[in-house]
């Protein structure tokens, strides 16, 4: 679609969207332990021919919640990350794990951020960052505060995204675990802008 100039339409997108979050719901409301991907990215989603996601890769897949109490359990979080987790859509408690500290399923969330970024542009926020060769984990710790939409997709057309879409990329890429929504939330969000887009169809 890049190469065609031929961008989704913002309802399409939250289509697609709420599809690949209602295969993820299932990891995170896991009986026994909730589970994280740790590496939703474009690559890892499959499209059928009628537009329906298949999430793939499960390799990467780890408990999701996991408490931190010594500096050697920190460092093997990150290494883990470190070889799992695409570093364009890795959250930023995985490039620098405290050593107390919390992790939850929300990491997710930031991946999922990044992937409906890039279902409207093409790309990660933070595979801009990599082509230009500055620091993804510096980037990738400012969260949002710096996130940078742009006012037209390569090839020169204006987009016709929401300020409302905009906004919920926004929460799920917040800096903070603890300050970003979980998937309920997220799909709920997702919801209304999709019931709003198909009003205006």
């Amino acid at each position: 679609r890049e190469l065609t100039k031929d961008p989704f339409a913002e309802g399409i997108i939250l289509s697609i969207f709420l599809q690949i979050c209602d295969g993820l719901m299932p990891f995170h409301q896991a009986l026994t332990q909730p589970l994280a991907h740790r590496d939703l990215k474009p690559q890892n989603i499959l499209l059928t021919q009628d537009l329906t996601p298949v999430i793939m890769d499960l390799g990467s897949v780890e408990l999701a919640r996991v408490q931190i109490d010594t500096h050697s359990q920190a460092q093997h979080l990150q290494d883990i990350a470190a070889e799992k987790s695409t570093i364009s859509y890795r959250p930023p408690e995985l490039f620098q794990v405290s050593s107390k500290c919390k992790i939850d399923e929300r990491t997710d969330i930031w991946s999922l951020g990044c992937l409906l970024y890039a279902m409207c542009f093409y790309k990660s926020p933070f595979d801009l960052v990599w082509e230009r060769g500055d620091s993804v984990a510096l980037a990738v710790q400012s969260g949002s505060n710096n996130l940078h939409f742009p006012s037209s997709i390569k090839g020169g057309q204006s987009h016709s995204y929401s300020s409302d879409l905009k906004k919920l990329i926004q929460s799920m890429l917040e800096g903070e675990l603890s300050s970003r929504p979980h998937l309920v939330e997220v799909m709920e969000t997702a919801t209304v802008l999709s019931e709003a887009s198909e009003d205006q169809v």
